[in-house]
């Protein structure tokens, strides 16, 4: 009788042990921070705002290199922020990189805005599909579990940010009108879908949980 008491008990005392050690809050598992306390967050936020309020022309190719340039904007200010408060050099390397490549971008953009006037006929499906795509990646970052960890929260956030810009750029590729906004599009998915790919394999790497 007593043997069969034992049984279930210690059965019940297994299964407390694996639940506990699943849910341990010790310095090994997922620490997160208010998405508020996220310098990342916060920038990314301002730049949706900015974003948001940018006039838009109708061309597609105009309002591509806008957005483009804001978008670049945040990166590189991101990637400035890894760069003083991350500890880790290939994140570090990866954030010295987007800068310099974007930053490149962002003055091949502007000089085709200056001598690139907006005209018709307008494409209103462009400005829709590029406005549905920013709001798809603060989706995506807002859901994101941030660590206070700038390395782990650089790279998170950065897969969700390029993934917009590719988005972006493919839309421009179907509906924009000039070869060179076309050149650079081509140019920003083949670079940020290999970044992704480095990010998500440094997160599978380094990951918390």
């Amino acid at each position: 009788m007593l043997r069969s008491l034992r049984l279930p008990l210690l059965a019940t005392l297994l299964a407390f042990g694996t639940l506990t050690s699943c849910n341990k809050d010790d310095s090994d598992g997922l620490e997160l921070i208010g998405h508020d306390e996220s310098v990342y967050m916060r920038n990314m936020h301002e730049s949706m705002a900015m974003m948001e309020a940018m006039p838009k022309t109708g061309d597609p190719d105009n309002d591509y290199s806008s957005m483009m340039i804001m978008h670049h904007q945040v990166a590189i200010k991101n990637s400035q922020e890894e760069l003083k408060s991350g500890k880790n050099a290939e994140m570090k390397a990866m954030a010295q990189s987007i800068i310099d490549k974007q930053q490149a971008e962002i003055a091949q953009f502007t000089a085709f805005l200056s001598s690139h006037p907006a005209h018709a006929p307008a494409v209103p499906d462009f400005n829709t599909l590029q406005m549905m795509n920013m709001m798809q990646m603060m989706k995506a970052v807002d859901l994101r579990p941030l660590t206070g960890d700038a390395d782990f929260d650089f790279a998170q956030l950065m897969i969700d940010h390029h993934q917009a810009a590719i988005e972006n750029s493919d839309a421009l590729l179907k509906l924009g009108r000039e070869n060179t906004t076309k050149t650079l599009a081509q140019q920003i998915i083949t670079d940020q879908k290999m970044e992704i790919k480095m990010l998500q394999d440094w997160l599978l790497a380094n990951k918390k949980y």
